[in-house]
């Protein structure tokens, strides 16, 4: 790979954005624009065509601050920062996590395409394949009840052990896709160290029908193992023989020596490759929960969707694709209008874990400040992404979307046909009225003529304006679908990537998750030792001592 350009803000084309920026800041008034243009929707708005399905998505980005030269301008940038360049780097099995010196090759895993797909010179479709093969014909077992335990009986209920990508990709497509899911199966994730976690699914467990998949590349990571060593402990109470262990766990691990040790049986491994980011897992072995609760069928159409969604990303030019617009759309918030927040909203109750999920993916990935040549930025990078399902979220927090000081980029999801059309549907009306609604409402604003028109008082007319023009962007799909949550999915991975390119950072290794960690291992160990802690700041050390008193632990 040719030598990263440095610093992003050095570029005439981020000099050109900033100029039109500066010119155009105090007048890009939305409602204005609407009127001005009556074609501002069908020119801004993007369909994505889903061929995994046949079904379409809207992306509607006419309600953000997107002008014909605006729009050109980003583009420009992204073509000045090369990102068709890393992308197609990317897509070739580069190695461009170069302070890991892997591949960022997740793609890879849901080509059920024909693409020829290579790393080290090597192909990886067929170890790919060969994984999926072997999750199908594990799925089929278990749900069809010939997997037996160890008393004969038929898994029932299936305790996931993991964390980080490990927990909220699997977590997050089970309750989204929850409508497809096996009805008679019960699911648990434990990911916090906290016991809490972990005793809260044992209970609510029997152990004759129980499977755990313990989800750790490395099995070595340490929330992980300690959880997975208390459901064995928790197991073999109640079987008895360390040989049923054979009948009740597997491992999502590429580990065979530890896992064997374990007591799983190495038939009963499902691995993947180093060039698989942990918050890009769930589309590999990490997805096996996914495929046993919603079936291999839709978890391959799950993976369709996703590919669909990589097709548009890798071909599309970058005025039209989906995933560059809304990336670039990120950057002129964060960088140019002083956002430092991205919320995502989703009016469907099953996405309720989709903003979590999004944490991880946008925050780990670019929560970064140095660039790829190694120097300090002096821009804004890595929005901080927040969100929870409407309309919940609008008696809690839209409150400072309307009427707070911050400027708040925000997405509202939904899906036009319900999994649930209760009531004549009345439920389903409601929810899009107010999707349409708050977009609206956040663009347009209410203002002192109208109020005074109403007869508002005039002490309360500053209290019941709303300033408006505030920019949301509209993502409307047919129905949540496995591959629609694919397609939605990839949208958000492409668009971090898209922002990571413009920043020039490196959006795929997570070196600021170790020191916390490491300093912990040191810190446990004077927990087990029992002595007084002397060697931290005072603060440190005087909680340290102070729990060690509240917890009764001493020599």
């Amino acid at each position: 790979m040719e030598p990263s350009f440095g610093l992003t803000n050095k570029l005439d084309s981020w000099q050109a954005l900033a100029d039109y920026h500066k010119k155009i800041s105090p007048e890009i008034i939305l409602s204005k624009l609407f009127k001005e243009d009556p074609e501002r929707f069908n020119k801004f708005s993007r369909t994505f065509k889903n061929t995994a399905d046949g079904s379409e998505i809207l992306f509607d980005f006419s309600k953000d601050f997107l002008t014909d030269e605006a729009l050109k301008l980003l583009v420009n940038l992204a073509k000045e920062v090369k990102l068709e360049k890393l992308r197609d780097e990317m897509f070739a099995g580069e190695k461009i996590n170069f302070t890991e010196n892997r591949a960022v090759y997740h793609v890879a895993l849901r080509n059920l395409g024909d693409w020829k797909m290579e790393v080290n010179g090597e192909s990886v479709v067929e170890g790919v394949q060969e994984v999926l093969q072997h999750m199908k014909e594990f799925c089929e077992e278990v749900r069809s009840g010939s997997w037996k335990g160890y008393t004969g009986k038929s898994i029932d209920t299936i305790i996931n052990i993991g964390i980080g990508g490990s927990d909220l990709g699997p977590v997050m497509v089970t309750e989204a896709l929850k409508p497809y899911g096996k009805q008679d199966f019960k699911l648990h994730f434990v990911s916090n160290i906290d016991g809490t976690h972990v005793h809260e699914a044992l209970k609510d467990s029997n152990p004759e029908t129980t499977l755990f998949l313990i989800a750790s590349k490395t099995f070595t990571t340490a929330e992980t193992t300690t959880n997975a060593n208390t459901a064995k402990s928790w197991f073999l109470e109640k079987a008895g023989d360390e040989s049923a262990i054979a009948k009740h766990f597997v491992a999502l691990s590429t580990n065979e020596s530890e896992v064997v040790k374990f007591g799983i049986d190495k038939k009963n491994m499902f691995g993947f490759s180093d060039w698989v980011g942990g918050r890009y897992s769930v589309w590999s072995a990490i997805g096996l929960s996914v495929a046993l609760y919603i079936g291999y069928d839709n978890f391959e159409d799950f993976l369709k969707g996703a590919h669909a969604m990589d097709k548009h990303f890798k071909e599309a030019p970058l005025e039209e694709n989906i995933p560059v617009l809304g990336g670039l759309l990120s950057v002129w918030y964060s960088d140019f209008f002083g956002s430092q927040t991205h919320l995502v909203s989703p009016f469907d109750q099953y996405l309720h874990r989709f903003p979590a999920y999004l944490q991880q993916l946008s925050m780990e990935s670019n929560g970064k400040a140095i660039t790829r040549t190694g120097e300090y930025v002096k821009y804004t990078t890595g929005p901080i992404l927040f969100g929870e399902p409407a309309t919940n979220a609008q008696h809690s927090f839209y409150q400072l979307l309307h009427q707070g000081t911050k400027l708040i980029n925000t997405d509202f999801i939904m899906a036009a046909e319900s999994h649930n059309p209760v009531a004549e549907n009345k439920h389903q009306k409601m929810l899009a009225s107010n999707f349409f609604a708050q977009a609206e409402a956040l663009m347009v604003g209410k203002h002192e003529e109208e109020l005074k028109a109403e007869n508002t008082p005039d002490n309360l007319i500053n209290h019941k304006t709303f300033l408006g023009n505030r920019p949301t962007t509209s993502i409307l799909a047919q129905k949540i679908t496995p591959a629609t949550l694919g397609a939605l999915i990839v949208y958000y991975e492409h668009l971090t990537f898209t922002e990571g390119a413009v920043w020039n950072i490196n959006s795929f290794d997570q070196w600021g998750v170790e020191l916390g960690k490491s300093l912990a291992k040191k810190i446990q160990a004077e927990l087990d030792d029992g002595s007084e802690a002397t060697g931290h700041d005072s603060s440190t050390n005087g909680l340290i001592n102070a729990f060690k008193k509240k917890a009764k632990i001493s020599k």
